[in-house]
């Protein structure tokens, strides 16, 4: 709905409201049907893509498509061997799919807000149609889950369960059984604190640049100097906001990495 027609809070409010579907009597089951629809497009979209190209590939002269992905592939492997140092078959592939995705769904905050708003509106007909997928916290909170499963995975994997239960109340202060509460309460916070720190800084660097662009455009609908300026300032924090989508989705990836390969370590 375009800023004019609006005031700047119900526009704002209009914008970050979610298309939801009630999957029960409780508020928490609630599903965000935005959300999950964008994620899974973009996932397949980039992967289907990906995998055609591994398809076609040849060991001749690379094509500028399997070129690029050989690049990516290739930058993202060099980051993870410089801090995994176990078998990489499965921590590449995943650190891959983490980056490509993220940074995809970061890059929906490109898209002119109000323009996205009309097509969903007039095309899909639905009414409220969040468009970043990480601006809504449940996604980046799911990744980071899953994240933080495949930590607890490997650590039960490599350390075996008793082994695990042992680090738990053993590490880092010492085995002393005097030390044991403490032990556990310092890994208690820091396996609460992981996911919580991994999702809440991609959710909150795409949020807050949802709310500037939205400002922005707010600005741009004052009238002319408004306009003038507000397109301006757009096209500049658009261009910073490259480098927020890809570094967030770096970072992202670059927590996952560590996060495993510290599952993998023993004390």
């Amino acid at each position: 709905m375009p800023a004019q027609e609006l005031s700047p809070t119900s526009y704002i409010g209009h914008h970050l409201t979610n298309r939801t579907i009630s999957l029960g009597d409780s508020p928490f089951w609630t599903l965000h049907l935005d959300t999950v629809v964008t994620s899974a497009l973009l996932g397949l979209i980039t992967f289907g893509f990906l995998w055609l190209v591994v398809r076609g590939a040849t060991a001749a002269v690379p094509g500028r498509r399997q070129a690029f992905v050989e690049l990516a592939v290739g930058f993202v492997d060099d980051q993870v061997k410089g801090i995994f140092h176990g078998n990489r078959s499965f921590i590449t592939p995943l650190a891959l799919t983490v980056f490509v995705w993220v940074i995809l769904m970061n890059a929906m905050d490109f898209l002119p807000v109000d323009i996205m708003a009309w097509v969903y509106e007039h095309v899909f007909h639905q009414h409220n149609w969040r468009q970043v997928p990480t601006a809504d916290v449940n996604t980046t909170f799911a990744l980071a889950l899953s994240v933080w499963v495949l930590m607890i995975f490997y650590s039960i994997k490599i350390k075996g369960l008793g082994g695990w239960i042992h680090e738990l109340f053993t590490a880092p202060f010492g085995s002393n059984p005097l030390l044991w509460p403490a032990n556990f309460l310092f890994n208690m916070v820091e396996y609460v604190s992981k996911p919580l720190s991994h999702s809440l800084r991609l959710f909150g660097n795409m949020y807050a640049g949802e709310i500037i662009f939205l400002l922005l455009w707010l600005w741009a609908a004052t009238g002319l100097a408004g306009t003038i300026f507000g397109a301006l300032l757009g096209v500049g924090w658009a261009i910073f906001h490259i480098l927020i989508v890809a570094l967030q989705a770096f970072i992202f990836m670059m927590l996952t990495v560590v996060y495993l390969s510290m599952a993998h370590e023993t004390h």
